[in-house]
């Protein structure tokens, strides 16, 4: 008899573990589902109202500034690490994708090319020491001022005294410009 029990004890601890781990990562993803729309529900508003009051120049000096104080403020109230990440980065002191982060974003551009909507791809992985979760960012008709394909003289003047080392231009709209990256140790 307590062969039969121990294998269904056995059984039914495992099962609450997992469980638990899958519904912790469930929790997980949603917080950071949450988070990286805050982050976004913030930044894209300030950015429009940057646009409408000083134009472009304008809108990158605010995006310069207040985009890392933003991300740095949610990871403060959150214990999250938030980041913006692109294959194509602006800022070379924070936009740069870790190896992990370079893969999904490849995996993003393939899903869009496949026909997904860039609003709608995300991924997220549990690891030992991690949860990472990445929101594709993809590119509207107003992010073409600053990341199209056809600048002008003025935004390209600024563009290069704030991201000397800047390389997030040349898209269209629809394409997959980055992403809202989010790490939590576990």
């Amino acid at each position: 008899m307590m062969k039969i029990r121990v294998p269904s004890l056995f059984a039914f601890g495992f099962a609450c573990t997992f469980a638990t781990f899958s519904f912790a990562g469930e929790s997980l993803e949603t917080e950071a589902r949450t988070l990286a729309a805050e982050f976004i529900g913030q930044l894209k508003p300030l950015l429009k109202s940057a646009l409408q009051e000083g134009g472009p120049v304008n809108a990158i000096e605010v995006c310069s500034h207040e985009a890392p104080k933003l991300a740095d403020s949610l990871a403060a109230e959150s214990g999250w690490l938030v980041r913006r990440v692109s294959l194509k980065s602006r800022n070379a002191s924070r936009a740069i994708p870790d190896p992990w982060e370079t893969d999904v974003l490849n995996e993003f551009n393939r899903r869009q090319q496949a026909g997904e909507i860039p609003a709608q791809i995300n991924y997220s992985e549990t690891t030992p020491s991690h949860f990472r979760y990445m929101q594709a960012q993809g590119v509207d008709g107003v992010c073409l001022t600053c990341h199209g394909q056809h600048l002008s003289q003025e935004v390209t003047d600024v563009l290069q005294k704030y991201y000397p080392d800047d390389i997030a231009t040349g898209y269209s709209v629809g394409q997959i410009r980055g992403a809202i990256s989010l790490t939590r140790p576990l």
